[in-house]
């Protein structure tokens, strides 16, 4: 059975694509195959094969399928800073039918596990008064989120929860992973995560020093997914 989901963060640089690494990599163990989106992605290398993004690359690593990089990551925008900023830098109108297209193209493929990564948060604004969440509503993906694990983020991964299921989707699971290992009263701060986030906790990932697709597979628990 094909299962599809999209995977969102309490905040940048929560380690998303860490994750989602780690799940593709943990599905491809169990002898599905795997496919990855990133549909927009700012802060790209300038290659000779065009803008690149390490997120999507990664991603792309992972996939099974013999996808290009372009169908991982169909829009993409040299400067590091909000997508919708970027897109206004260059000229282009960043709207959810433009994302939403390659990102169905993608699915279409059928893969065992399909992931489409976010950037940011859930709140991502792309044109007008459009989020990037309007996009995992279109696409009527249940949703992964990853908790950056340190001080404040029980009120950010609520919150998030809260915005997901106010948008009609389905929490499917969450991770937490340490960021800040010396957070205080860590352990009570994920058993208040886990008492009150309504989906299964997937793993909790320790601080790597190498953050390898394999190694992050080892502390998920992907059979815990619907």
């Amino acid at each position: 059975m094909n299962a599809a989901y999209f995977i969102t963060g309490t905040d940048t640089d929560v380690g998303k694509t860490t994750i989602a690494t780690g799940l593709l990599y943990a599905a491809r163990q169990l002898g599905k195959t795997t496919a990855a989106g990133k549909p927009v992605a700012s802060g790209c290398e300038v290659t000779p094969k065009g803008l690149r993004n390490a997120d999507a690359v990664a991603l792309l690593a992972e996939c099974s399928l013999p996808l290009s990089y372009t169908q991982v990551n169909p829009v993409a925008f040299e400067p590091a800073i909000a997508p919708h900023l970027a897109a206004r830098e260059a000229g282009v109108e960043l709207t959810v039918q433009s994302l939403l297209a390659p990102m169905q193209q993608l699915l279409a493929n059928q893969a065992d596990f399909t992931l489409i990564e976010g950037a940011g948060g859930w709140r991502v604004p792309l044109a007008d008064q459009a989020n990037l969440s309007d996009l995992a509503k279109a696409l009527k993906l249940p949703v992964i989120l990853v908790v950056g694990v340190r001080l404040g983020c029980i009120s950010h991964a609520l919150l998030t929860a809260e915005a997901i299921a106010r948008d009609g989707l389905s929490l499917a699971g969450w991770v937490a992973n340490i960021i800040d290992p010396k957070t205080s009263r860590l352990e009570e701060n994920l058993a208040t995560l886990a008492e009150r986030l309504p989906a299964p906790c997937l793993g909790r990932v320790p601080k790597l020093k190498q953050p390898s697709a394999e190694a992050v597979a080892e502390y998920l628990q992907l059979d815990l997914l619907d």
